[in-house]
């Protein structure tokens, strides 16, 4: 193996877990996340040669990452969803954990109702610190589109959080039963 092979592959094993993070807050469920991780590696092992700057191997692979998600999407849009009931059991969004984990599981629940560049903007953000600059150069936006998406993705995702958590109000007649 040449040194740059080496390199490359080093520097493409730092990046899992951030790649890793990103795929399941992407997707919601940390074995479809785990797939897409693996088809971004194949590919990117594939098209290395198209990766120009090694220190940008983080924002090239996520956007590779994301091109697979989306290209999913795309492709399952109008089949609706399938799953095994074995791939669903320990996913967050459709179990109730025995501990009190409801806010958990609103917060999963409004963020997969987010648009997709909703959930780009605000995982870029929070969960890799990236930089307006940083996400500017990797979107190919300018920072001010990176700005006021995240200000809607916020905003978004405090109504979701807020249809996700608002209780029905019930009143109590004289008699203490319930009336709707």
């Amino acid at each position: 193996m040449t040194k740059q092979a080496d390199d490359f592959s080093l520097n493409l094993i730092e990046q899992l877990p951030g790649l890793r993070r990103y795929a399941a807050a992407l997707v919601g469920n940390a074995s479809l996340a785990d797939d897409l991780v693996q088809d971004c590696i194949e590919r990117a092992l594939k098209r290395r040669g198209s990766l120009r700057e090694s220190k940008r191997m983080g924002a090239w692979l996520r956007s590779i990452l994301h091109n697979l998600y989306v290209d999913e999407f795309r492709r399952r849009r109008g089949e609706g969803i399938e799953a095994e009931l074995a791939s669903v059991e320990n996913d967050v969004a459709v179990s109730a954990l025995p501990d009190d984990s409801s806010m958990r599981i609103d917060f999963v629940r409004a963020f997969n109702r987010l648009s997709v560049e909703h959930r780009q903007i605000l995982l870029l953000v929070g969960l890799e610190g990236l930089s307006y600059r940083d996400i500017s150069t990797e979107l190919n936006v300018p920072i001010g589109t990176v700005m006021s998406r995240l200000a809607r993705a916020r905003e978004r995702l405090r109504e979701a959080l807020d249809m996700e958590t608002a209780v029905p109000v019930r009143l109590l007649s004289s008699t203490g039963r319930i009336e709707r």
